[in-house]
C-alpha cells in the first residue's frame, strides 16, 4: 500500500506543485526551509486546503480527485499542530475523550487506554493544559491524535516550539510511536536531527516543489541537497549490533559494506541500531594509516566531489563497499591528493552517534 499526493496551490506569493508517493508504512519526513511548502503539503493531505484538480489516495481509498472531496471531519486522520491547541476548559481526560466521539467503539484501532500508555500521561489525566509543561502538552495533543484511531497520523513541527529539555523530554514516546503502531506518519521538520532520528522516507520540499524523495540513506547521501554544505550534513546508516569489546566499553556495528566502533550503550548483540555520521567528522587519506587515534578507518572510493558552499570547500561522496559517506574537504586537500571520482580512498570517521 502506498500514499499518492498531487496537489497545485497558488497563493499571490507561492506556489505548492507537488506530485509524490510515500509509503504507508513508517515515518516519512517533510523537510526543507521555511517557505518551502512543507506545512502547506500537510494542510492538503488533511483537506484543511481544497485545491481544484488535485488528487490525493491513502492505498485503495480516494480522498480526493476530480469528482470528490472528503472533508476534513470524514477524513480518518490524527493530526498535531505545533501549539497542541488543547482544549483550555478541558482537563487532558476531557480532552483526550473529545476526540473519541468521532469514532464508533467498534471502528477504534487504538484504544484510548493504549494512547495513554504509550504517550506516558497516565498521571497528568487530571490536569488542565495551564498545568503541563510544553513537552507534556503536546504528549497529550499527539495522544489526542491517536485515540480517534487514525489511519494516517500527521504531526506539523511537533517539537519546533520546545526547548531543549523539552525536546529530550518527548524524543522516547516519539521513538516509542515508531516502533510500536503500524500507522503511518508524516512529520513535518526543517530540523536534520529529527529527520535522522525518526525518519524511514525523506521528502525534501523547495520553493514548493518536490527536490527529492526516498529512503532516508539514499537521500540523505546525495551531494545536491539544500544544506548539503550546512554544517550538521551528513548521512544516516542502519547498522546491526554485532560485536563487544567490553574492556574497552566499545560495541561493533555492522553494515553494508563495513562495521564501526561505537559507544557502548548496553544494547543486545543483533539488535539494530541507527547511525549518523557528519561530513565534518570524515576526512579521506590515500593509505591506511596505524599510527592515528582514529578508530574508525574504512576503504572505499570515491564517487562524486561538489562545492561546499565557499570557494574553499568540497563535499566528497564516497562509496564503502555500496554505502555512501559524506566527506567535507577543503579544495585545496582535494587537489594535493588528487581527488576525483573512481579514486581508492580510506575514509576516516572520527565521530559517529548512535541515534537508535
Amino acid at each position: 500500500m502506498s500514499i499518492t499526493a498531487r496537489f497545485k496551490v497558488q497563493y499571490d506569493s507561492f506556489a505548492l506543485d507537488v506530485d509524490l508517493g510515500m509509503p504507508a508504512t513508517g515515518v516519512t519526513a517533510l523537510f526543507g526551509p521555511s517557505g518551502s511548502g512543507k506545512t502547506t503539503l500537510l494542510r492538503c493531505i488533511a483537506g484543511f486546503e481544497q485545491a481544484p484538480g488535485s488528487f490525493f489516495a491513502l492505498g485503495a481509498d480516494i480522498w480526493q480527485d476530480q469528482t470528490r472531496f472528503i472533508p476534513t471531519h470524514r477524513r480518518p486522520i490524527g493530526y498535531v499542530f505545533q501549539d497542541a491547541a488543547l482544549f483550555p476548559h478541558l482537563s487532558v481526560q476531557g480532552n483526550l475523550e473529545f476526540g473519541l466521539r468521532r469514532i464508533a467503539a467498534a471502528e477504534r484501532r487504538v484504544s484510548l487506554d493504549q494512547a495513554i500508555e504509550l504517550l506516558g500521561i497516565g498521571h497528568l489525566l487530571a490536569r488542565k493544559p495551564e498545568r503541563l509543561s510544553g513537552g507534556e502538552r503536546q504528549r497529550v495533543a499527539i495522544a489526542r491524535a491517536l485515540a480517534v484511531s487514525p489511519r494516517i497520523l500527521l504531526l506539523d513541527e511537533p517539537l519546533a516550539a520546545l526547548d531543549l529539555a523539552r525536546k529530550r523530554e518527548i524524543l522516547p514516546y516519539l521513538e516509542q510511536l515508531h516502533e510500536t503502531l503500524q500507522i503511518p506518519v508524516i512529520y513535518v521538520t526543517h530540523a536534520p536531527d529529527e529527520v535522522a532520528r525518526f525518519a524511514d522516507h525523506l521528502v525534501v520540499l523547495e520553493q514548493g516543489r518536490v527536490f527529492a524523495s526516498g529512503p532516508i540513506a539514499e537521500v540523505m547521501s546525495r551531494l545536491d541537497l539544500p544544506g548539503a554544505e550546512d554544517e550538521d550534513a551528513g548521512v544516516v546508516l542502519e547498522a546491526t549490533a554485532a560485536e563487544r569489546d567490553a574492556d574497552w566499553h566499545l560495541l561493533r556495528a555492522a553494515f553494508p559494506g563495513g562495521s564501526l566502533w561505537v559507544q557502548d550503550n548496553g544494547v543486545a548483540i543483533g539488535r539494530c541500531l541507527r547511525l549518523r555520521v557528519l561530513a565534518r567528522d570524515v576526512s579521506l587519506a590515500l593509505t591506511h594509516c596505524d599510527d592515528v587515534s582514529i578508530l574508525n578507518l574504512l576503504p572505499g572510493t570515491v564517487t562524486a566531489i561538489a562545492a561546499g558552499g565557499h570557494p574553499a570547500a568540497r563535499l566528497a561522496q564516497i562509496d564503502i563497499g555500496g554505502t555512501l559517506l559524506l566527506a567535507r574537504l577543503t579544495a585545496r586537500s582535494v587537489h594535493a591528493l588528487d581527488l576525483r571520482p573512481g579514486k581508492p580512498v580510506w575514509a576516516q570517521i572520527k565521530s559517529v552517534a548512535v541515534i537508535d
